[in-house]
């Protein structure tokens, strides 16, 4: 271990005095080193002297402005607290606020210096100490304090949305120190690997903000942040723009060095997809990441990307793809039989609607982990039947073959429209459940006829996608209804798990641990607001969670993920859609960005708000070409 210096062990010495007259354990940090960055298994790519991320231009200019749409579902927003459940947050809002810590897009989980310019901590990481910088500055011009990192952090363990609560349970305290050393305490007992990630990420609110108003209150008002942009002028139900602060503390810091290079960021919000893409073509606003297909393979050769106005192309997405699919209420008795569900499966045709629908471009979600290496694949290895074996008992029968064999993958269909094959094994698969055919409808014993319906916000054109599968599920019999509800509407209903099956896409991240809790712990079934879609309620998948957690490597959590992932799949809780690793993005010929210099795109990120910036005179090119 580096030896520390006489101040620094002085420094040490007297925050550790500190904390033991507060009542805390009495620990000699003295013999802790400070480090300018952390992660999960201790290894930084970027040395404490580094300039800037390789994936930057340091030198880019600031500048202009980009337009985009928002890309959250959403169509309205009336407030500008992200971290809250109540009302609807504006996209972007997350830019107004820093954490202690930022995270690298080049590395899975390491975070470097920003509020905070170093961390020590334990070897079992029980607490982590955070040595906040004297000049960071919310947007007001108040110092950002110790006392405005805790109040934060009580606040969003108390009060904050359910992504945030759930986590933040494993966090005991956290302690001013001094006005600028805040500490963190964890619970005895807890997996502690992603704590000091998780607390190091956490935004920072200003606590005077709050002193005479409620933190969940639905309020226009701007928010005092510490981030590199202000709140801009807005519409509700339009528009909404943010504004880089000149004054913004932490420009010049190697963790923010050629990043948030545009004066002001605007998002449009439309109710239409079809409107959004014509309102693009026409230069309403600049950048577009397309999600439907269709619109990717047809409606992308207008005159401007002919003319080199408007540049479309592919960029690699190297992050797990996500786990977008119908997610199955099992609170709800009809689904709480796992034939009944995996039935619901056998009817959906992925490789029609790939074919006739997609052009072909997706492939099906098979994992929970998706497109990368945590993706569970044939028969377990050794190191995942050591983990799964002491399971066995907890596991119903009916999953073990796809558990202790090959992990279970969505059956296939020929992609020309004739889905009886598997029609017929979903009809078995009812009928074993006690759902029969009779008087032309699929009932129970009781007479009750099988009813779902399948819940999506109106708007965004996938209709198409979802009356192929409710065909096949009237062919079984199943009364399947599609409702279509305003986002509003959407939210209400699903934050109270109001539903029997929706459409919801969520990303595990690159090295998941605690906060995979409020998609799959049981803890999280009946938490208002969580992302336990389904309500899964397993023993096992809880078991196998706290392995995820406690992966000492990364070989570790590859092995913990894959058996956890062949249980998640084994219970048939989701009937999975699609993926492309990739981002299809169009944009109007007025940016620059670190690849035009021969840089790579950074593989975690899609980079385009934090290291695009603006080219004055390629953007006076295109009005001119166009006549404006």
């Amino acid at each position: 271990m580096r030896a520390m210096s006489p101040a620094a062990a002085l420094s040490a010495a007297l925050i550790a005095a500190a904390l033991s007259s507060a009542g805390m354990a009495d620990v000699d940090d003295s013999a802790l080193e400070r480090r300018h960055g952390l992660s999960a298994f201790g290894d930084l790519k970027y040395a404490p002297d580094f300039q800037h991320f390789d994936y930057v231009n340091p030198a880019a200019p600031k500048g202009g402005r980009i337009r985009l749409a928002s890309s959250s579902g959403q169509q309205t927003f009336d407030h500008f607290n992200p971290f809250i459940l109540e009302g609807a947050a504006a996209d972007g809002a997350s830019a107004l606020f820093d954490s202690l810590m930022l995270g690298a897009a080049d590395e899975p989980d390491a975070l470097y210096g920003l509020v905070a310019h170093s961390v020590s901590m334990p070897e079992d990481r029980a607490y982590a100490v955070f040595y906040l910088r004297p000049e960071a500055r919310f947007s007001d011009g108040s110092p950002v304090t110790a006392e405005d990192v805790v109040w934060t952090f009580d606040t969003l363990k108390a009060e904050g949305a359910p992504w945030y609560r759930a986590p933040l349970r494993a966090v005991a305290s956290a302690t001013a120190v001094d006005p600028l050393t805040v500490r963190y305490d964890f619970e005895p007992g807890v997996v502690t690997r992603d704590l000091p990630g998780l607390v190091a990420s956490l935004p920072i609110l200003a606590k005077t903000r709050y002193a005479e108003r409620a933190f969940r209150e639905v309020t226009s008002d701007p928010p005092i942040g510490s981030g590199p942009y202000r709140l801009g002028a807005y519409q509700f139900g339009r528009w909404v723009s943010f504004e880089r602060r000149e004054d913004y503390w932490a420009k010049d810091l190697p963790v923010r060095r050629g990043q948030q290079n545009f004066d002001q960021i605007r998002i449009e919000y439309y109710v239409d997809r079809d409107v959004q893409l014509e309102a693009f073509k026409a230069g309403a606003f600049d950048f577009i990441e397309e999600f439907t297909s269709a619109n990717w393979a047809l409606k992308y050769n207008f005159p401007a990307v002919e003319r080199g106005w408007v540049i479309k192309e592919e960029i690699p997405d190297g992050r797990p793809s996500g786990t977008q699919g119908w997610w199955i209420n099992t609170r709800r008795e009809k689904f709480q039989d796992i034939r009944v569900r995996r039935a619901l499966d056998y009817a959906y045709d992925f490789e029609q609607a790939n074919r006739q629908l997609f052009f072909g471009i997706y492939d099906r979600t098979d994992s929970f982990f998706e497109n990368s290496p945590m993706q569970a694949e044939g028969a377990p290895s050794e190191g995942e039947l050591r983990l799964l074996e002491p399971l066995r008992d907890e596991l119903p029968e009916l999953k073990h073959p796809a558990v202790f064999g090959p992990a279970y993958t969505p059956p296939v269909n020929t992609g020309d429209g004739d889905a009886r094959p598997n029609l017929l094994i979903a009809q078995a698969l009812l009928e074993e459940a006690g759902w029969k055919v009779r008087d032309g409808a699929l009932r129970n014993a009781a007479g009750e006829p099988f009813v779902i319906e399948l819940l999506h916000f109106a708007g965004g054109g996938f209709d198409k996608v979802v009356w192929p599968f409710i065909f096949n599920l009237e062919v079984l019999g199943i009364d399947a209804r599609l409702r279509k509800i305003d986002p509003a509407a959407m939210k209400r209903r699903l934050d109270r798990f109001d539903f029997d099956m929706t459409v919801r896409r969520f990303s595990p991240g690159l090295t998941p641990g605690v906060s995979l809790r409020t998609y799959l712990h049981s803890s999280a079934a009946d938490e208002k607001g969580s992302f336990n879609m389904s309500g899964i309620r397993s023993p096992a998948i809880d078991a196998l969670l706290e392995e995820v957690q406690k992966a000492g490597s990364r070989e570790d959590l590859v092995v913990a993920a894959k058996a956890m992932d062949r249980v998640f799949r084994a219970g048939h809780y989701w009937v999975s859609n699609w993926y492309k690793g990739k981002h299809a993005i169009a944009y109007w010929n007025r940016f620059g960005k670190p690849q035009d210099l021969g840089l790579e795109k950074p593989p975690y990120a899609r980079g385009v708000l934090d290291t695009w910036w603006y080219e004055a005179e390629a953007s006076a090119a295109v009005d001119a070409a166009r006549g404006r």
